[in-house]
């Protein structure tokens, strides 16, 4: 099993200094996020997270309160940051079909519809840059888009099916 192991000096270095809080409910700092995050890298797996404080100051009850704010923390973003991926994804699909169906609009016109008039021409000049449009900003979401959140989506997956342990130093 991997794990990421912090010093912190206090329970505080947890949480945001701005945010007064009790610690079911409060902000947790960037610093610390950004620090576990980058230890998550190279880890594969899922990883212990131990946070390791004086061990003069722990207390058991305020480490479980944290633990539960941790968790609650990690599978929220898991879930939020899973979303947004899925409706990133799912909006490309729907671009680039779209964009498939305008060019199919837009041969049938051409190809069915005799009469020639001002009309038709418009919908060809409509439809065909339209499609193509739609058809590679679609690609652009499924490809480049949904890219953009898959490592915030790894770090939220791994510390939500982590487990947080305190140690004393």
């Amino acid at each position: 099993m991997s794990e990421i192991s912090l010093i912190l000096d206090g329970y505080d270095d947890i949480f945001s200094d701005f945010d007064p809080r009790g610690y079911s409910v409060r902000a947790l700092s960037t610093d610390f996020l950004h620090e576990a995050e980058r230890a998550s890298r190279d880890k594969v797996e899922h990883p212990n997270l131990i946070l390791m404080t004086p061990q003069k100051s722990r207390n058991t009850q305020k480490e479980q309160i944290i633990k539960k704010r941790l968790k609650h923390h990690f599978e929220k973003h898991y879930h939020r940051i899973e979303h947004h991926y899925k409706e990133t994804i799912r909006h490309g699909i729907y671009f680039t079909l779209a964009g498939i169906s305008c060019m199919f609009i837009a041969v049938y016109i051409l190809h069915y519809v005799i009469s020639t008039s001002i009309w038709r021409d418009f919908l060809i000049v409509m439809l065909e840059p339209g499609g193509w449009f739609l058809f590679w900003e679609g690609l652009f979401q499924i490809i480049f888009e949904s890219k953009k959140t898959k490592p915030e989506l790894h770090f939220y997956a791994k510390m939500s099916a982590s487990k947080i342990r305190f140690l004393g130093y």
